[in-house]
């Protein structure tokens, strides 16, 4: 009996090229997330499904999948699954590490330059006119050189940020659970509070978790260094917005590059995407021609693998192989 795989976007065609061997394709191609409800059905009859961040694998969608043995993740996180739910049902589930970081940590720099720079603003203040003649005080930045920028999280892209601040003469702290680290001399680990007091830049590198939602919340500003720079490339929830947009109007933050908000997707008509201090993106961490490529074929291969009866490299309820 042929196997089916759903896939729930299109996807780069080398990716498909891998799994397509194994059985019969479904992909959703219109250019938005699948329904729910269409998902749903899809699944019914699946034994595998190659998901995105949008789309969530819950307890009420895995019991429409009788058949399912893996669902593959087209993302490092995977906060869109509910992994007990999975484990209980003897799904695998994986997700796309590594291949990202190089492209993650390249567009916190592209944040952190142009926001400390002020390079929105007058690109902006240029096309409506406002450049009149240079001026002694027009257009102020931040420069970087001998400033600190403070590291949330110094996994995988963390640690990628991290050696780029040696490019700008900047001093790297960290404040993070975990040890490791693979730069030349590990940044000093701090407290909260002298973290807080001593970054001059802060960019969130955390996964999404119950311990990690809205940790930077209005305790965290009040504890701030006065014209910090905050940027977000990893997931939106992990910042309280109303306090950030307090935060933002007191000048405690002189300014944010956003890549991901709590809510998505937004427009102009959100206030702190609309911010005059706020350079938000389209959460873009990943969107190079490389790295998408990269992703696709780690996904892709993660399901290959647990199809031939292999485990995927990638698998993160490993107890379901042990059943």
């Amino acid at each position: 009996m042929a196997l089916n795989i759903v896939v729930t976007r299109e996807i780069h065609a080398d990716a498909l090229k891998l799994i397509h061997p194994l059985g019969d394709l479904r992909v959703w191609t219109e250019d938005r997330p699948i329904p729910p409800r269409t998902l749903q059905d899809w699944i019914a009859d699946a034994t595998a499904c190659l998901t995105m961040l949008t789309d969530r694998v819950d307890e009420s969608l895995l019991a429409k999948a009788s058949s399912l043995r893996i669902v593959s993740n087209m993302a490092v996180g995977y906060d869109n699954f509910d992994l007990k739910a999975a484990t209980r049902r003897g799904v695998m589930m994986t997700n796309t590490p590594d291949v990202l970081t190089e492209a993650t940590a390249e567009l916190t720099w592209a944040l952190i330059l142009a926001v400390m720079r002020n390079v929105l603003s007058a690109h902006r203040d240029l096309l409506e006119g406002q450049w009149r003649t240079w001026s002694p005080t027009g257009f102020l930045g931040t420069e970087l050189s001998g400033k600190t920028v403070g590291i949330v999280g110094f996994g995988r892209i963390g640690q990628a940020v991290g050696r780029r601040a040696q490019a700008f003469n900047m001093s790297v702290v960290v404040l993070s659970r975990g040890g490791g680290g693979d730069m030349n001399q590990i940044p000093r680990r701090l407290p909260l509070n002298e973290f807080l007091s001593t970054a001059d830049v802060i960019s969130l590198h955390m996964p999404l978790l119950p311990a990690t939602r809205a940790m930077v919340d209005a305790s965290w500003f009040s504890a701030m260094k006065p014209g910090t720079f905050l940027i977000n490339t990893a997931r939106g929830p992990l910042i309280d917005e109303e306090a950030l947009m307090t935060a933002l109007d007191r000048g405690i933050v002189a300014g944010a590059g956003l890549d991901v908000f709590s809510h998505e997707p937004v427009d102009g008509t959100h206030p702190l995407a609309a911010h005059p201090r706020v350079l938000s993106t389209p959460h873009i961490g990943s969107a190079t021609h490389e790295t998408r490529r990269a992703m696709a074929i780690r996904a892709a291969e993660n399901i290959r693998q647990a199809l031939i009866g292999g485990t995927p490299r990638d698998l993160l309820n490993p107890q379901v192989c042990q059943k």
